[in-house]
């Protein structure tokens, strides 16, 4: 592997002379821009503004815009003859447990060569401490024009560097979290950890990157002038209305998914149907008896039938009543009224 930056680890009064190369390389699919009326590729050129003509990149350095637009060059050389100890130099700082890096500020990784046989017996002696201390060396360096903080820790029988980012690069987490008070029930607890359990662990050696691999199919069927692979069918969304309901599916689904048995999971009670406020009327009943035909030939319900017959029977009874008091009227004689003795 072709080194990008040579120098030495200062360990204490020990310098370890080591070569710096990339431990991670990108396999994503870069593509060209390209004039769509006819193909041609579209390049950018790099032209001074001063004297309006393309430069060759022997030609171009670098320098700093100051405020009012003066530009001050700096070469690599200044660069190097800068006046701090990380100029060629990864310098340890200290050593601290792994978890205590936040991973959040952990940047690009680099592993670092022994540069040379006499590089050999320093470059084991760091790795074998570190290794047997169980801590990572915390340090800083100078690459591609600054300065940045390292964690250096071993992989295998090599070390390894991550750039860190500074922790003022680290943003806070004010304002991201949700925003509503929410509370989560025992039971959603235990059903996310079901599903934590039935998921299980991944090896991620296993992972690769499904989307580059659909571009390459893309491309390849295009080379040969055959008809692109479709994307299937999208998977019917929604909002999650149930969340207790949504996380049994995902456990019942991950377990099917295992061949494994899904009858430990207990269903949920159905919901209750809402009750319909006092004084108002459903939607969907109106509805349905607007669209129902004129000639019903359902039969009447039981309670109807009662109704009905009650109605009857109460008629009935009061046409009753009233012929049985006509008939006392006329078969009974009214009382004369006896005349009141006058006092003498």
């Amino acid at each position: 592997m072709r080194s990008i930056w040579n120098g030495a680890i200062s360990f204490g009064l020990v310098s370890i002379p080591i070569k710096l190369v990339n431990a991670t390389e990108s396999h994503s699919v870069s593509f060209r821009q390209i004039h769509l009326e006819d193909g041609g590729r579209i390049r950018y050129r790099k032209v001074c503004e001063l004297e309006d003509r393309e430069v060759q990149q022997g030609e171009i350095g670098k320098a700093y815009e100051d405020a009012d637009g003066t530009m001050i060059p700096i070469t690599d050389d200044d660069l190097a003859a800068l006046p701090i100890p990380t100029a060629k130099t990864i310098e340890i700082e200290g050593f601290v447990p792994a978890e205590s890096v936040d991973p959040l500020q952990v940047d690009a990784a680099y592993y670092l060569a022994a540069n040379g046989v006499p590089a050999a017996k320093p470059y084991t002696l760091l790795r074998e401490a570190l290794k047997r201390s169980g801590k990572v060396a915390i340090c800083k360096f100078a690459l591609r024009g600054r300065e940045r903080l390292g964690m250096l820790r071993v992989v295998d029988d090599v070390l390894a560097m991550h750039g860190l980012l500074w922790p003022d690069e680290i943003r806070t987490t004010e304002g991201v979290a949700p925003e509503a008070s929410v509370s989560v029930r025992d039971k959603e607890l235990d059903l996310a950890d079901a599903l934590m359990d039935t998921l299980g662990e991944v090896d991620l050696d296993s992972l690769h990157d499904d989307y580059r691999e659909a571009v390459e199919d893309l491309i390849a069927a295009k080379a040969s002038g055959e008809e692109p692979p479709t994307a299937p069918a999208p998977a019917p969304g929604g909002k999650v209305l149930d969340l207790m309901a949504a996380l049994e599916k995902s456990v019942r689904e991950a377990k099917e998914s295992r061949g494994e048995d899904t009858a430990d999971i207990t269903p949920l009670p159905s919901r209750p149907t809402p009750k319909q406020p006092a004084g108002k009327k459903s939607t969907t009943t109106t509805k349905k008896t607007a669209a129902a035909p004129k000639k019903s030939t359902a039969r009447p319900t039981e309670p109807a039938k009662k109704t009905a017959a009650k109605k009857s029977t109460a008629k009935k009874s009061t046409t009753t009543r009233s012929t049985a008091t006509k008939s006392t009227a006329k078969k009974t004689p009214a009382k004369k009224a006896t005349p009141r003795k006058r006092s003498a």
